[in-house]
């Protein structure tokens, strides 16, 4: 392999495909929606979000343990203190 294709192979070619890729990000085609800028008013109601929608609302109770250990039973080792 001469200087020419390595330099072609390690240098032009990651190279390019660098600029496709950053070209494309630049674009505003690709932008999509308009942006919010700090000062400008938020135009859309509010939205909360909760990773388990069905569990909002009035259906809530006590936290049910799942294969929980015997009392008194080790159920980890190690910690912040560094005991493994």
């Amino acid at each position: 392999m001469n200087v020419v294709e390595t330099i072609l192979v390690y240098a032009v070619i990651p190279g390019a495909i660098y600029f496709v890729v950053g070209a494309a990000t630049l674009r505003k085609k690709f932008s999509g929606t308009p942006r919010y800028r700090p000062g400008q008013p938020w135009e859309y109601p509010a939205m909360w979000w909760t990773a388990n929608p069905d569990g909002v609302g009035a259906g809530h109770g006590p936290a049910v343990e799942v294969n929980a250990a015997p009392a008194g039973a080790s159920t980890a080792a190690g910690g912040a203190r560094g005991k493994w």
